[in-house]
């Protein structure tokens, strides 16, 4: 019969062998590389969700802004006259908009000009950094 110790005797040290130091942190880094690499594209398209959102909101505001004309017989003279009656506009059928979409999805006020560039009226959306020009998420959306 076998001696019971020898049955529960652990492994020899090479058979126990853990992970190095070394390894330790390379699977660290490889893991911080793949959330890095996920997180930029679950970041980065949000900001695209807000270009598209800022694209379709300045066409529908210039719905908005032809609809008041229609009922009034003339441009407002600022955004604001679609969210409350200005004292002179006879036919007013508003409120056209909320206050909430006088705003681009990032907080800034959209540009209202009447007239404008060649049409009766512009309205712009400055872009993520809320300056004229840039590009990318930065890119000034006009209506055209």
């Amino acid at each position: 019969m076998r001696n019971i110790r020898s049955m529960t005797r652990s492994p020899s040290p090479a058979l126990q062998r853990g992970m190095s130091l070394i390894e330790i942190i390379i699977v660290i880094v490889l893991i911080g590389a793949v959330l890095t690499f996920v997180g930029s594209r679950v970041l980065g398209g949000a900001d695209r969700a807000k270009v598209n959102l800022a694209k379709s909101q300045v066409q529908t505001l210039a719905g908005k802004v032809e609809s008041f004309q229609m009922d009034t017989g003339r441009l407002p003279a600022a955004l604001e006259e679609l969210v409350t009656a200005p004292g002179d506009a006879a036919g007013w059928l508003g409120p056209y908009a909320k206050a909430a979409e006088l705003n681009d999805p990032w907080g800034h006020a959209i540009e209202y000009r009447a007239p404008g560039d060649g049409r009766d009226f512009d309205l712009v959306i400055l872009g993520k950094d809320g300056k004229v020009g840039g590009s990318s998420t930065d890119a000034d959306i006009v209506y055209e």
